[in-house]
């Protein structure tokens, strides 16, 4: 199986699914200068690509222990696998870490990648897990109602365009 690389999600589709999973962050808000970037890792689930995204490493992430549906990549980042969602071709793309101009940035994300490559076969394994107990269990369980609703956001994607 080829390496785990980092990807970057087209904005005006994140936009569009927030009407499907409002917890996804809007990648600019009212009054913000910045916009956030979707980077986060490319996974094979159910015949589809998932996007697991990257969050920032926050302090109260140091306090929470890792879970099936949330993995600490080391002190630098967190995936919330239980965020990912679908992405149809062509809205995904490869952030080639080579070209990027800020020294500080580059260096957090090759350090980043590293991590994740390190332990790529349990990001993948977990998200299977994760995506099989909500589509068993509905919200019947605490993992599964901290889950995107998956079957909704691949028709969601199904219907993009």
């Amino acid at each position: 199986m080829d390496n785990i690389k980092l990807y970057e999600v087209d904005a005006e589709y994140v936009n569009y699914l927030t009407a499907f999973a409002p917890h996804l962050f809007h990648n600019k808000a009212a009054g913000q200068s910045n916009e956030r970037k979707y980077i986060g890792v490319i996974l094979a689930v159910n015949g589809m690509d998932y996007f697991a995204p990257l969050s920032s490493f926050k302090a109260k992430h140091a306090k929470m222990p890792e879970a099936m549906d949330f993995i600490k990549i080391k002190n630098y980042a967190v995936i919330n696998i239980n965020n990912m969602f679908p992405v149809p071709d062509g809205l995904a793309q490869y952030v080639d870490i080579s070209k990027e101009r800020n020294p500080k940035y580059k260096s957090l994300l090759l350090a980043e990648y590293r991590a994740i490559k390190a332990m790529q076969e349990k990001i993948r394994k977990n998200a299977k897990i994760v995506y099989t107990h909500k589509i068993e269990n509905g919200n019947s369980t605490a993992l599964a109602r901290r889950c995107n609703d998956f079957r909704l956001l691949e028709d969601a994607c199904k219907k993009y365009r």
